[in-house]
């Protein structure tokens, strides 16, 4: 999957660096903070190309290969405004350290999978990293360039860095496992996070925010334990049951810590989320809209990696091509984007951005899943790749000019905790809904397969146990042959109903930033984006 993330804290009332940097240390920081995001990007996107690869190797069900995507965003999304607060508190330099060192722990783990389990733990132990990593590398680069113009060549090249990441991402997973195995992917990782750590240990200026906030336990936990209860209920559904008592459970807790949440944001006086910038509607619009259209974007790239890794069952450098496009696009159209921001504003950038995603994913829709080549997918890939460029670049903009100056910090932490949310939801609604029609559409045409009592009692036990993806993946002997085009029919089908799914959320997040954003040329104030933020 592809995802660009800006994560930050709130910015302290002031500013403080541990040592006056000298250009050399300057230089340092920058190299240090981008080496910081290279990583962290370089984790999220890892699994895209190789989820086939997993999905054959663990014998995993489709659930669980949702939850090997998702293991690593859920603690990158909750957690990021909590590292931010301790990276001011206690400094920027120890949090890249750090961050790289737990990620490289999640890495050795993953690297060392033996089960599916075990794969989902290392991804949430390096997602941990990551949540540190996001903010810290933002903030390190931002508290080290004091000028208008040294911060804005450090946002830029922060910038490319993240982008860099999600292009290196696919290639390298896809290259690893083409000549080795797919947890090698997560060992050369590993060892990027350790350079990583050294560098920034001796490259890094080191910076904090005396003033800063105190942290929320509270509030972390209660939206931490919601979110975790909501994508278990979404992805173990089809599995178990949407009416079994795990599930409804899962549901009920999530209502239950949200409540709780809300309760304690109201009442405490430093609040992990200001609720009363929802009082604003375009702000609220806006909030939504980013994570409608964010759990579009990544949903349909989920599906998009599960079509030609686990269905289509290609190469991994072949499944990678898709990924380096679609983050292939974003480079070269960057300079035109700031025009685009400076001159037009957010809004119609916006509008735009969606309107391309949605465009993207009917398209891809439309082509028959039997169809391996790569020229058909050139052109909803480009466009996926622009409406991605266009959106990310536009939205933390529009969120910081809805509201006084004097809360723009939380403005953008708010945009990115709910561009997040809405990334982390993609992967879990889009696989269970393709799953739960998937399997509906198996079971019903699987009379026509003529298999014997024997063969339907094997392709039997391995559905109840994986889904329609472990009957297409499965060594069945001569029922194989039987099932496997009613198998990939039937999967082809589940993930275009989630591809269909995306694309009405993309044209629903167009919809409300042409009423609530406009469609009229609007030029931001950049003045008013905080410091530890970027866009």
């Amino acid at each position: 999957m592809v995802s660009s993330s800006t994560h930050s804290s709130p910015p302290a009332p002031a500013e403080a660096s541990s040592e006056a940097p000298s250009p050399a240390r300057h230089t340092g920081t920058i190299i240090a903070g981008c080496l910081a995001v290279c990583l962290a990007q370089i984790g999220l996107v890892l699994p895209a190309a190789i989820n086939g690869v997993i999905q054959r190797t663990l014998q995993t069900s489709g659930a669980e290969l949702t939850w090997i995507s998702d293991a690593f965003m859920v603690p990158a999304a909750v957690l990021a405004l909590t590292f931010g607060v301790l990276g001011d508190r206690y400094g920027r330099k120890k949090l890249l350290v750090y961050g790289a060192l737990v990620a490289g722990a999640g890495y050795a783990l993953s690297a060392t999978a033996s089960s599916a389990g075990q794969l989902i733990a290392g991804q949430a132990v390096s997602g941990i990293g990551a949540a540190a990593l996001f903010p810290a590398s933002l903030a390190v680069i931002t508290a080290n360039t004091p000028t208008p113009a040294a911060r804005a060549r450090g946002l830029a090249s922060w910038t490319t860095a993240l982008s860099l990441g999600a292009f290196i991402a696919p290639g390298l997973s896809g290259a690893a496992v083409e000549y080795a195995s797919f947890r090698w992917a997560f060992a050369i990782v590993g060892v990027l996070a350790l350079l990583t750590a050294a560098a920034s240990g001796r490259l890094a200026a080191e910076s904090r925010a005396p003033g800063a906030r105190s942290l929320d336990w509270p509030g972390q936990i209660a939206i931490a334990v919601a979110l975790l209860a909501l994508l278990y209920g979404i992805i173990q559904g089809p599995s178990d049951g949407w009416g079994s008592a795990p599930v409804v459970g899962a549901f009920v807790a999530s209502a239950a810590f949200l409540a709780a949440f809300i309760r304690r944001e109201h009442r405490t006086e430093r609040p992990m989320l200001r609720l009363d910038l929802f009082r604003i509607p375009a702000f609220t619009a806006s909030s939504v809209a980013t994570v409608v259209g964010m759990f579009g974007f990544l949903g349909g790239a989920y599906d998009l990696s599960i079509r030609v890794g686990a269905i289509q069952h290609q190469s991994p450098l072949r499944a990678a091509v898709p990924f380096l496009v679609i983050q292939g696009v974003t480079p070269f159209i960057w300079p035109l984007l700031v025009r685009l921001l400076h001159r037009i504003g957010p809004g119609p950038m916006l509008v735009t951005g969606f309107i391309s995603l949605a465009t993207a994913q009917l398209w891809l829709r439309s082509l028959p899943v039997s169809d391996t080549s790569l020229v058909p997918l050139l052109g909803p890939l480009v466009l996926n790749g622009l409406g991605f460029g266009l959106v990310v670049s536009a939205l933390t903009a529009a969120a910081v000019n809805l509201v006084p100056p004097s809360s723009t910090g939380m403005a953008a932490a708010t945009t990115s905790l709910v561009r997040d949310l809405g990334q982390t939801l993609g992967p879990a609604i889009v696989g269970a809904v393709a799953l739960s029609t998937a399997a509906t559409r198996f079971a019903g045409n699987l009379g026509d397969a003529g298999l014997t009592g024997a063969e339907h009692h094997v392709v039997g036990a391995v559905l109840e146990e994986g889904g329609p993806l472990a009957v297409l993946s499965a060594q069945l002997g001569p029922a194989s042959a039987k099932v496997a085009p009613i198998a990939q029919k039937a999967l082809a089908d589940g993930y275009n109903t989630g591809l269909l799914i995306t694309a009405i959320a993309c044209l629903a997040a167009a919809v409300i930033s042409a009423v609530f954003l406009g469609l009229r040329s609007t030029t931001p104030d950049l003045a008013r984006l905080p410091a530890s933020e970027g866009i």
